[in-house]
C-alpha cells in the first residue's frame, strides 16, 4: 500500500518492521473481501511513527465506532476490518510463540472477540462453502465431532516431525502441507483463514525466517483459493487435490521468489485447457531465489537469508535470530562454506560473510 510505502523504503527499523506488521495485517483482509477504514489508515500510520502504542491504536478504534452517527456512513464489515487488522498486528508484533492447537484456537479469539460470539471456540456444526475456484462447489471440511482430535492429531505428527536434513524443497513441500492440513479442518465458523495465515506466519518465523510480507499483502486471495484447491478432489471430473498453486505461494512467502500468482490459474475449468500442468512446469521460466538450492537444510536456508541480509552478523547473532545453539551454527556454517555458498572476507574481528551462490546454480 502507497500509504505505507515511505517506511518500507527509507523507514528506521522498527518503522519499517511496524509497517510491514501493518501491510500484512491489512492485506488478509482481502481473503473475506474486506477492506480497512481510512480512520485505520490515519491511526496506523500514528503507531509506525511511535506517536502511539498498539493498545491505545485499538482503543481508538474501539471508540471510533462506538459513535453510531459514524456507523451509519461506513460499511457493515468495515468496522471487523479495522480492529482485526490492529490486533494482527499487535500479534505479528510479539516475539511469543508456543506450536500448539490452543495458540491457535487462542489466536482466533484474540482477533475475533466482540465481534464474533464464537471467537476462539471450536465449531459445534458442519458447513459447507461455495467457492468461486470451484464454480460453486465446496471442499469437505471436518465433521463438527471430530475437529477437536484432529486438529490435535495433526499438531503431534508435525510437532514430532524431524526437518533436519530435509532440503528446502522438501522442508516447503512438508510445511505446505501442514497447513493446509489445518485449514481443511475448518476448526471455526468465520475467521479460519486469518486464523491460519496468522499462526503460520509465527510458525515460520521458529526456523529463522524474516517472511516475505509482499505475498500476503498482494496475494492473500491466492492464498486462500490456493488452499482451497490443496484440498478439493472431484475424481468424476479428473480434478485432483493439489499443493502446487499453494508451495508457489510459500515459496514467494519464504525464499522471496517471484512466482506468477494468478487467481484464474486456479478455476477448475481452466484445468482442461492447460491439461493440468505440474507445479514444475508452472515454475520453468520462473526467477528462483539465491539461496534455493536443492543442497540446503532448513536451517541452513534460514542462516543463508539472514546472512543476505547481514552480512557483518556473529555467529552469536546468527544463533540469537534462528533460536540455535553458537555451536549449532558453527557447524552450519562450516557446511555452508564447504559446499561453497559462504565465505569468510577479511578476518575474525572486522570480517563479514560473502554470498557465493547465485542464479545460475539453481
Amino acid at each position: 500500500m502507497e500509504e505505507f510505502e515511505e517506511y518500507i523504503k527509507q523507514g528506521e527499523p522498527h518503522k519499517k518492521e511496524k509497517g510491514y506488521a501493518w501491510l500484512t495485517a491489512i492485506g488478509l483482509q482481502a481473503v473475506d473481501g474486506l477492506k480497512p477504514s481510512s480512520y485505520l489508515i490515519q491511526t496506523a500510520r500514528q503507531h509506525i511513527e511511535g506517536d502511539i502504542t498498539i493498545d491505545e491504536v485499538k482503543h481508538l478504534v474501539d471508540s471510533y465506532y462506538k459513535s453510531k452517527a459514524i456507523r451509519t456512513d461506513i460499511e457493515d464489515r468495515t468496522e471487523e476490518a479495522d480492529k482485526v487488522s490492529a490486533r494482527i498486528t499487535e500479534i505479528l508484533s510479539e516475539k511469543t510463540f508456543k506450536f500448539s492447537p490452543v495458540e491457535y484456537i487462542t489466536i482466533h479469539r484474540r482477533l475475533f472477540e466482540g465481534i464474533y460470539k464464537f471467537a476462539g471456540k471450536i465449531r459445534d456444526y458442519n458447513i459447507t462453502k461455495k467457492e468461486w475456484v470451484l464454480k460453486g462447489d465446496t471442499v469437505l471440511y471436518a465433521s463438527a465431532g471430530i475437529i477437536r482430535d484432529t486438529l490435535d492429531y495433526d499438531f503431534a505428527q508435525e510437532k514430532d516431525f524431524d526437518y533436519k536434513g530435509l532440503n528446502i524443497d522438501e522442508a516447503i513441500r512438508h510445511i505446505t502441507k501442514f497447513v493446509s492440513g489445518i485449514w481443511q479442518i475448518h476448526a471455526f465458523g468465520e475467521g479460519n483463514t486469518r486464523t491460519t495465515a496468522v499462526f503460520t506466519i509465527k510458525y515460520l518465523r521458529t526456523f529463522g525466517f524474516n517472511i516475505s510480507n509482499e505475498a500476503f499483502v498482494n496475494h492473500s486471495w491466492y492464498f486462500r483459493n490456493a488452499l482451497v484447491r490443496a484440498n478439493y478432489n472431484n475424481l468424476t471430473n479428473g480434478i485432483y487435490a493439489t499443493t502446487e498453486y499453494i508451495e508457489r505461494f510459500f515459496r514467494n512467502l519464504i525464499l522471496n521468489e517471484k512466482n506468477e500468482l494468478k487467481n484464474r490459474y486456479l478455476l477448475i475449468e481452466e484445468l482442461d485447457n492447460q491439461t493440468i500442468k505440474s507445479a514444475n512446469s508452472l515454475n520453468a521460466d520462473t526467477p528462483k531465489s539465491k539461496n534455493c538450492t536443492l543442497g540446503c537444510t532448513l536451517e541452513e536456508m534460514a542462516v543463508l537469508t539472514y546472512l543476505k541480509e547481514k552480512p557483518n552478523a556473529t555467529q552469536k547473532e546468527i544463533a540469537a535470530h534462528i533460536g540455535k545453539s553458537e555451536r549449532t551454527i558453527k557447524t552450519i556454517t562450516i557446511k555452508l562454506s564447504e559446499k561453497g555458498m559462504i565465505e569468510r572476507k577479511n578476518g575474525k574481528r572486522n570480517g563479514y560473510w560473502e554470498i557465493k551462490i547465485n542464479d545460475s546454480n539453481n
